[in-house]
């Protein structure tokens, strides 16, 4: 009886290693996956089950990544269509099919609205919001037959906007649009549509915006903003030593395991964060109710405040 058990188990053991072998792991492509965020997500999601498909740019990079378990590293740019083509054709004769596509490669423009030319804003809205726009409708077809995720890396840039982060704002206010308008197309198909809002998170983020200023010294010594330029170069610096980034790819783990995911995911490292982030909010929400020609009283807007929590509750 035991020696029959003992086969038993054998055949089923061999049955899930052929299956795991044939590709039926879910697999999850992440864009941006050399460092920070993107690199957590992929160090996360390869160990908790998925085969992950982690893009970068460099030699350097791929090679790193392509020695991880569960991992195949594929060389792509979101600003190269090229590339893009070339991932989508790696990915599908790879067999595998894709379940989850989490667009967080970006890049952070900073400084004077009245200043900064416009070249600059075009390559910050050309990888923030056309980068994740060009990787969507290249592998929209394999997450629909999937019925699968599609996650991007915001910020709560997305919700505020102060001095000399306009440009990094403009194009994470972007992505909150684009994520409600897509969640509600792809909702048809079965797919779940988040947008992932980190706050202040160790990443090169930083150190590649100071590069990238100090290179092309868009913002010049000859600011009339040239305080508020030496202070947001020596912040950059800073970034490296933010929080550890775990909580943004825990997130991102959630979306891809979760039967009925969350379209927002505010993750901040401090209380401090995500007062700031609602509160503003908040006052956009009061700033548009202001002596507007059908004004709510408070009273008003506090029913509507209980309904609307009601049916996130639901």
């Amino acid at each position: 009886m035991r020696t029959a058990l003992t086969i038993l188990l054998s055949l089923l053991l061999l049955s899930s290693n052929t299956l795991f072998a044939e590709g039926k792991q879910k697999a999850v492509l992440i864009t941006g996956a050399s460092s920070g965020l993107g690199l957590k997500m992929t160090e996360l999601l390869s160990t908790s089950g998925f085969f992950v498909y982690a893009t970068a740019r460099k030699d350097a990079d791929l090679k790193r990544l392509d020695s991880m378990k569960n991992v195949e590293a594929i060389k792509l740019d979101v600003l190269k269509p090229d590339q893009i083509e070339a991932a989508v054709t790696q990915v599908s004769n790879a067999g595998r099919g894709l379940y989850g596509l989490i667009n967080n490669a970006g890049v952070a423009i900073f400084g004077p609205m009245i200043e900064v030319p416009v070249e600059e804003l075009d390559y910050q809205l050309d990888v923030n919001v056309l980068g994740p726009y060009r990787v969507l409708q290249a592998f929209a077809p394999m997450i629909i037959e999937s019925k699968g995720r599609i996650a991007t890396t915001g910020s709560i840039a997305g919700t505020l906007a102060s001095s000399m982060f306009g440009h990094y704002s403009m194009s994470k206010h972007a992505i909150e649009a684009y994520t409600d308008s897509l969640a509600s197309e792809m909702e048809r198909f079965g797919v779940h549509v988040s947008v992932i809002e980190p706050g202040n998170y160790a990443s090169n983020i930083g150190q590649t915006a100071k590069q990238r200023i100090l290179k092309s010294n868009y913002w010049t010594n000859e600011s009339r903003y040239k305080q508020d330029r030496d202070g947001m170069l020596a912040g950059l610096d800073q970034v490296l030593k933010g929080a550890d980034p775990l909580p943004v790819a825990e997130a991102a783990l959630a979306i891809m395991q979760s039967d009925n995911p969350k379209r927002r995911y505010m993750v901040v490292p401090n209380e401090g964060q995500a007062q700031l982030t609602l509160r503003r909010s908040m006052r956009k929400l009061l700033e548009q109710n202001q002596n507007q020609q059908f004004k709510f009283t408070n009273a008003e807007l506090r029913t509507m405040f209980e309904e609307e929590v009601n049916k996130i509750e639901q």
